[in-house]
């Protein structure tokens, strides 16, 4: 089915008169048609980009709650995405109170999450892709990567759901991350089956260990009305260190400026007029490295979640360069116009489209294949562990209430003093009163390396873990940024100063009032090793397990650090 833009605006007209907005003053669609404020985008210039990321496999709307903490440091002070609540709507000059609000921030975000509804959903995603399409026939489809992981379904189908859903919804070009924990022989013969014919898999920074050979497409050339441009992929470039290093044993991957230079003037000498990069470096590497190669006109980055509601404008010695990132869980999508005259870009414009699942009806053909996949889960995914009482969310530098859960867990189940949990980004939120069900649990941990751990440290060893896993987020260089956020901590309180010197942020570590010592020896429970090998129940069966005695979840403190000197950071509202 495909529309044309009138015929998509009528629709959206005859679904909000329906109701399936809710009734609110500030609601976008609170009267009849209204909805086209919000979704009606002109066309404009002759090439178009659309550009969704880090979606974690979720097919169906969700909740997901913005963070409240996402310090920037060193250059990165105060600078977009290191900006959040009040702060981050005066910067953009959104009004409180207002869906866009709501999507681009955590405020008053139970009350707004009841007001406005789920978001994404791949189904309403293909809906949106058909409209702008009407108006940009030319436009080129992006995914960012993190698309294959992230829900129980992904998990049970090796990937094989969000394959078919993305071959369905039309991308044209994808570049890779949590991909890679399928095993590079997977991700290998979804290259060369699945997508053959339908999906580039671009990657220029991924090479072979022995004589450092392209694996995978370093860039795409297609041509809009007349103009060439190309598209060049660069893939999470601390893979190996991130996720296990042995699913993917015979590859490098690493940033690579001065090859991505040499793509960039290789496509450029091809003919590309407009030259993007579809990234999942993380804004912040994608920022420097904006300012260090020449002649990309956009970076449509991933990897670190942010929903930028304008691009940050990066000065290099070619000019400049528009660096986005498009949030996460098929929350937004982008839209990137460019005017190209003469050979170069004369002008842009940009707009990031949260996706309200209230707002833009079902596409028939995607639910018809969510609804196929999902299927043969469907009691298992529904089946209720227990009801939260509390907001359950997980993103920010530090824990969120979803994170404190798994410690918990962890503890109680495995007998440990503390415990840890991995700094990931990915999981949907629930609101209080809601069913944990089996599916949003397994939103926060659907990986393939779930084995649970029981370690006995030291202090010391605590500490070096601690230091080592708070300079990948602070390190002021961000090429020097290699993890997501800071551990998950159960047990163990703690200070942290972002700004110290390495090996000096982490301080002050208790456990039950007393001071954690140096010799003494603890145990520790985990989960997400990288090491290979490593045994235990998996994280589902402890957590599941918890949920099913305690039946209800209430009163979930979380342990969040104490900071210092961070005072007055626009990235922090605690």
């Amino acid at each position: 089915m495909s529309f044309s833009r009138r015929e998509f605006m009528q629709v959206l007209a005859v679904a909000s008169a329906g109701g399936m907005a809710l009734d609110h003053k500030d609601v976008l669609a609170a009267k009849p048609g209204a909805g086209q404020a919000l979704y009606d985008l002109p066309k404009f210039g002759n090439v178009s980009f659309l550009h969704f990321t880090d979606c974690h496999a979720q097919l169906m709307p969700i909740h997901f709650r913005e963070p409240n903490v996402n310090l920037g440091v060193g250059e990165a002070v105060g600078r977009p995405p290191h900006i959040v609540g009040e702060a981050m709507l005066k910067h953009y000059g959104i009004r409180p109170g207002t869906a866009q609000a709501h999507a681009f921030t955590y405020l008053n975000f139970e009350k707004a999450a009841r007001t406005y509804g789920k978001v994404g959903g791949f189904a309403h995603l293909a809906t949106l892709v058909k409209m702008l399409k009407a108006d940009r026939p030319h436009a080129l489809l992006l995914d960012g990567g993190d698309t294959w992981q992230g829900s129980a379904t992904s998990l049970w189908t090796n990937g094989q759901d969000m394959i078919d859903a993305c071959k369905l919804l039309g991308v044209n070009m994808m570049t890779p991350h949590w991909e890679f924990t399928f095993g590079a022989q997977r991700v290998q013969e979804v290259v060369e089956k699945d997508f053959k014919g339908h999906i580039e898999f671009l990657a220029q920074n991924i090479k072979t260990t022995d004589f450092e050979d392209q694996v995978f497409k370093p860039y795409a050339l297609r041509e809009m009305n007349g103009v060439k441009v190309a598209v060049i992929g660069q893939a999470f470039p601390y893979t190996p260190i991130a996720n296990p290093r042995y699913m993917v044993p015979d590859w490098t991957f690493g940033i690579q400026d001065e090859h991505m230079q040499k793509m960039v003037d290789q496509a450029r000498g091809e003919g590309a007029q407009a030259v993007v990069v579809l990234s999942h470096n993380g804004m912040d590497v994608d920022i420097k490295m904006a300012s260090r190669v020449r002649g990309i006109d956009a970076v449509l980055g991933g990897h670190t979640h942010d929903g930028m509601p304008a691009p940050v404008i990066v000065k290099n010695a070619g000019g400049q360069t528009l660096v986005t990132n498009a949030g996460s869980n098929g929350k937004f999508l982008a839209v990137l116009d460019f005017d190209v005259r003469g050979g170069k870009v004369q002008d842009f414009r940009y707009k990031l489209l949260p996706v309200f699942a209230n707002l833009l009806p079902a596409d028939a053909a995607m639910q018809a294949l969510i609804d196929k996949v999902r299927a043969p889960y469907k009691d298992k995914l529904e089946e209720q562990l227990a009801v939260t009482e509390d907001l359950l969310y997980r993103r920010g530098n530090f824990n969120g209430s979803w994170d404190q859960l798994i410690c918990e867990a962890l503890m109680e189940v495995k007998g440990a003093d503390m415990s840890f949990s991995p700094g990931v980004r990915w999981g949907t939120s629930l609101l209080p009163g809601e069913a944990i069900t089996y599916e949003r649990m397994m939103d926060q941990m659907a990986l393939t390396y779930p084995a649970t751990t029981l370690n006995e440290f030291t202090g010391t060893q605590i500490k070096e873990i601690m230091e080592d896993v708070c300079d990948n987020i602070f390190n002021p260089d961000p090429y020097y940024q290699q993890g997501g956020d800071m551990v998950r901590v159960g047990g163990m309180t703690y200070s942290c100063t972002p700004n110290a010197p390495v090996g000096q942020r982490i301080n002050n570590m208790m456990l039950k009032g007393k001071p954690i010592e140096a010799d003494k020896k603890y145990k520790v429970a985990g989960w997400a090793s990288v090491q290979e090998g490593a045994q235990g129940e998996p994280i589902w069966d402890v957590v599941s397990g918890y949920l099913r005695n305690k039946k209800v979840i209430k009163g979930v403190k979380v342990n969040t650090p104490a900071l210092v000197g961070m005072q007055g950071n626009p990235g922090m509202v605690v």
